[in-house]
């Protein structure tokens, strides 16, 4: 473990750092381009001592030896499991195994988890706590607090009510390797709208959880550990569950086959710029999919254009589309594109998609391009901008 990693993660002599920066990691979940990732483990040092979360597979060399630094001789009493997902949970198994006198802590939807993920039968260690109920280690005592589909159905968080320390899952986490020394808030927004960011009532009732208590460190399961800037990732957090933009200007994301549709785009972006708007564009043929989902959350207004293919709309247009949808995308004014040489009906597709959605407001004109953009059409772009306007 790396001296930036030990000063991104330290917490205190009694409670340590046992993860694993995952520098090589290009694609998370199968998905999600990242340039590494950690994967954060607590050991909570006291009469009887606390593993909080184990780690990915990815890892598991390292977390060991982690965890025989900090240990040594001394047994582990319990292991909370926050969350069951792979990455985090994926040795739960092998510590079980390795200290058979050591009992499991997690919420009951974690305990019928359990023996999903492992053949080993652990039901008879497991233990499922209920909401605020505690647990003294001797100094220390843990509070147990629920926060189901933050982002799993599974999930709780856990304060450390000596230290005032808030374990909180998933909950505040980010892309990234600790190694990487990157702003919080950067690999942050990637992270929480590609994977909490449909949860926004959840997360608010964890944040309402969360008010009551004296928090003077997180400590998530992927990121820093934040001590000074509580307040900035709270408040950050609130804003992005209640779906309320974070920056004004306008993201225009766009499908292009043959150039058209782009040079219409980059066009109509100048002209916006030209009216005082911050305008943002993206072509999807080469951005990942992720990146422009978190740009859409990120800003007020978005104008999505799409060239017409086989009667529907582009299809990496059609995979943003679908990703906010299931990332329960709303409250946003929306502008709409289309190309088509025959039979333009991209726009009449990605409307079908946005009526779906919660308080979307579709600004008219809706634009169709036969082809290429024509002096003919700037009237209709001049009234788009106009609609488009806070």
């Amino acid at each position: 473990m790396t001296d930036k990693v030990k000063e991104r993660t330290r917490i205190s002599d009694e409670i340590r750092y046992a993860g694993f920066d995952d520098t090589g990691l290009e694609i998370f979940e199968s998905q999600y381009p990242t340039e590494g990732i950690s994967y954060n483990s607590y050991v909570i040092l006291d009469e009887k001592i606390a593993v909080m979360d184990t780690v990915d597979a990815r890892g598991t060399e390292a977390y060991f030896e982690n965890l025989k630094e900090i240990l040594g001789d001394k047994k582990p009493s319990y292991l909370v499991i926050q969350h069951m997902e792979p990455d985090h949970a994926a040795n739960i198994g092998k510590l079980a195994e390795m200290y058979p006198d050591m009992q499991l802590i997690g919420s009951a939807a974690a305990g019928k988890m359990v023996s999903q993920f492992f053949e080993s039968d652990l039901q008879d260690r497991f233990h499922a706590v209920k909401e605020n109920e505690t647990l003294s280690l001797g100094k220390h005592v843990l509070q147990f607090i629920m926060a189901p589909m933050v982002h799993w159905p599974e999930v709780m968080v856990t304060y450390e009510q000596t230290e005032k320390v808030l374990f909180s899952a998933d909950a505040f986490g980010t892309f990234g390797a600790l190694e990487n020394d990157e702003e919080w808030i950067e690999d942050a927004s990637h992270y929480y709208f590609n994977i909490v960011g449909k949860y926004g009532a959840q997360v608010q009732a964890l944040l309402k959880k969360a008010s009551g208590l004296d928090i003077a460190v997180i400590a998530p399961l992927h990121g820093p550990v934040h001590k000074d800037d509580i307040k900035m990732v709270v408040d950050t957090y609130d804003k992005w569950s209640s779906y309320e933009p974070a920056r004004e200007g306008i993201f225009m994301p766009f499908a292009s086959i043959h150039g058209n549709t782009k040079r219409a785009v980059l066009q109509f972006a100048k002209e916006l710029e030209e009216m005082g708007e911050t305008v943002i564009t993206m072509d999807l043929t080469k951005e990942d999919v992720s990146e422009a989902v978190e740009q859409a959350f990120l800003y007020d207004r978005i104008i999505f254009a799409s060239s017409t293919y086989d009667l529907e709309i582009f299809p990496v247009m059609n995979d943003l589309l679908h990703h906010l949808k299931i990332k329960n995308f709303q409250k946003r004014k929306v502008g709409l594109i289309e190309n088509g040489s025959w039979a333009p009906s991209a726009a009449k597709k990605m409307r079908e998609y946005l009526e779906n959605m919660k308080d979307i407001e579709i600004a008219e004109p809706v634009i169709t391009i036969r082809s290429t953009r024509k002096p003919s059409d700037d009237d209709n772009f001049r009234a788009l901008a106009e609609a488009m306007k806070r």
